[in-house]
């Protein structure tokens, strides 16, 4: 979640929801994300609206969150019972940040307890949490697991520890095998998340960290290109030429050899950053973001959406914690997206997909320009002959100008 807010239309203290947010809703699913905005040290390369423990005071601090996060719990399901939206119970669950797990587990789980009383889980419900490697015990795993936790998504990064240095990860390699079984021994499901591309990390290092995360046989992985975000500690390194800068080719390369190994080691692509082992094990909680269903974010800066309505948090923990003291919505702004604009962000996710989009629902121009991606091997032939566009391997590599091909003019 970047720390930086978009521009949009003032959202009312009461936070009622327009009546756009609840048409059709009945036939969407609902999630919740919660962001938990704590870092133990503020990684050199993050822009994510996270904050250390001495920056913050009040009702912000770790130790009065889980309740300002309730709060905020409750006055979401008032706002969505006035706004006219169905009671549905949470199909996904997500804790993000930031690091959730520096948070006692008993608070995590005080937080998704006030959720469940509000909206109920749903039948086989996936609820996750992120974690770094050295911020869990077996015991808060264990917590958490009682608590109807599913999932835990450790930032394990990498495996090499020059590389770790270079992105200020304060856990040791040798520390996420150990955590990896901790949480098999709670009974939770486990998704590594790598990061490729980092300066100064060969093609060799990248192999090593992906032979790695894979010998520990997770459910799920994700592997993201590094991008160097302006303002960022990483990018003043590069600029004042410290670090090298990134490269795009040895991007590509990587990604290659990510998808050559995951998929060797039985895990396949469902979108272009993610692989699960079997189909179920996929991140539901994102696919629920790429698919337009509704969630509501709980949190300073957390997004939410409803039927085409976006709305945002105010970005500071301390003004987050004192809007909701005075009864106040915690939202900054929002937007209602039109028809137009809705399909083409459809579009743009939905084509990043393994599932793919339906070629019938793009407009003239885009239709046209499927044959043109088949004859450059950028989408799959036999997908599309069935009416379907899903990218094949160079197509994912070059995903951003498939989708700009297929979208209207």
């Amino acid at each position: 979640m970047p720390s930086v807010l978009p521009l949009g239309d003032p959202a009312p203290s009461d936070g009622l929801l327009p009546a756009q947010a609840a048409e059709g809703a009945a036939d969407r699913n609902f999630g919740l994300y919660v962001h938990i905005p704590f870092c133990a040290v503020r990684c050199g390369y993050c822009d994510f609206n996270t904050y250390t423990a001495t920056e913050l005071g009040g009702g912000a601090s770790q130790d009065a969150y889980a309740d300002t996060a309730i709060s905020e719990v409750r006055l979401a399901a008032r706002v969505l019972t006035e706004s006219g939206l169905p009671a549905r119970p949470m199909s996904t669950v997500f804790f993000g940040g930031g690091t959730p797990t520096l948070l006692p587990a008993r608070d995590l789980a005080r937080i998704l307890r006030a959720a469940v009383d509000e909206w109920g889980l749903a039948d086989g419900a996936e609820v996750t949490t992120e974690a770094n490697p050295d911020s869990v015990t077996p015991e808060s795993l264990a917590v958490l697991k009682d608590a109807g936790f599913t999932r835990v998504s450790f930032g394990m990064q990498s495996a090499v520890p020059h590389v770790l240095k270079v992105l200020d990860r304060t856990h040791t390699p040798s520390r996420v095998p150990q955590v990896v079984q901790w949480a098999r021994a709670a009974g939770l499901a486990v998704s590594l998340d790598l990061i490729y591309g980092t300066p100064g990390e060969s093609p060799d290092d990248w192999r090593f960290s992906l032979e790695t995360a894979l010998s520990y046989q997770p459910d799920h992985i994700s592997a993201y290109a590094l991008i160097v975000e302006d303002g960022t500690k990483l990018a003043a390194q590069i600029r004042r030429g410290e670090v090298p800068g990134i490269d795009d080719d040895d991007h590509a390369d990587k990604y290659e050899l990510a998808d050559q190994l995951i998929g060797a080691a039985g895990l396949s692509w469902y979108e272009v950053s993610n692989w699960s082992r079997t189909p179920e094990q996929a991140c539901r909680h994102n696919l629920a973001y790429w698919r337009g269903d509704d969630w509501w974010g709980i949190g300073p800066g957390a997004h939410s959406h409803a039927g085409g309505v976006r709305w945002w948090n105010v970005k500071h923990p301390t003004a987050y914690a004192g809007r909701l003291a005075q009864g106040l919505s915690p939202a900054a702004g929002r937007e209602t997206l039109d028809d137009g604009t809705r399909d083409m962000e459809r579009i743009m996710l939905e084509a990043r997909l393994v599932s793919g989009l339906a070629i019938a629902s793009l407009g003239e121009g885009g239709r046209h320009a499927v044959a043109g991606l088949m004859a450059e091997g950028l989408v799959e032939a036999p997908a599309a002959i069935r009416g379907r566009l899903v990218l094949t391997l160079k197509g994912r590599l070059l995903a951003d100008a498939v989708i700009r091909r297929i979208l209207p003019d």
